[in-house]
């Protein structure tokens, strides 16, 4: 009788063993089953993050194509006292009506050795593009707001065959050029094209 007691109890010894064996096998293979799904999560969510900051970067490689804003330019018969605020330090073109903010254009000015004047001034000459020999370097679009032809609004800048040169287009939003201010392509043809001669430049 204590033989098969002790039989019994050894029985149910090694069935516990088995048992928790059993559980914990079970226990960890879940335990990683779930570590597996979280890395897989995480993978996919760091996979996203990659792409959408791929995507980003692409979409601002381009952005010198595009209008700064995606709202319609200003339509300036509509406000006569408008005028056109340069910021060196935001590297941005602001077309302004009394205390409202008309458009928003992200510019490049004038590098710390060939700075853009700072000072009030106004809107005169203007052509389809040139090219200059000595910087080597162009624009389309052209704007002078100084000097005559010296200090221009104008795209970003192109080589002697006319072609956009994109290392200084993607400069936009940086002091980079030799004191005009380069803006995107369709900024710099709006200017061109819609701004009226005498209208008001500040530069700070």
């Amino acid at each position: 009788m204590i033989k098969n007691k002790k039989l019994i109890a050894a029985v149910i010894a090694i069935v516990g063993v088995i048992a928790i064996a059993v559980i914990s096998v079970f226990v960890s293979n879940n335990n990683k089953a779930r570590l597996v799904a979280a890395e897989q999560k995480t993978e996919q969510i760091a996979k996203k993050k990659k792409e959408a900051k791929a995507k980003a970067k692409k979409k601002d490689l381009n952005e010198w194509k595009r209008p700064s804003e995606s709202k319609a330019y200003p339509d300036l018969a509509k406000h006569k006292d408008a005028y056109i605020k340069v910021s060196i330090d935001k590297q941005r073109v602001y077309i302004i009506d009394g205390k409202n903010t008309l458009y928003t254009m992200k510019a490049a000015t004038g590098e710390k050795g060939s700075p853009t004047p700072k000072g009030t001034f106004h809107i005169q000459n203007r052509g389809d593009s040139f090219y200059n020999s000595e910087s080597k370097e162009g624009a389309n679009y052209w704007t002078s707001f100084k000097d005559w032809g010296v200090y221009l609004f104008h795209s970003v800048p192109t080589d002697k065959d006319g072609k956009y040169v994109e290392s200084e287009a993607h400069k936009l939003g940086e002091r980079s050029s030799h004191g005009c201010v380069r803006l995107t392509i369709p900024d710099a043809k709006w200017i061109n094209s819609s701004v009226p001669g005498g209208m008001k430049v500040v530069v700070q």
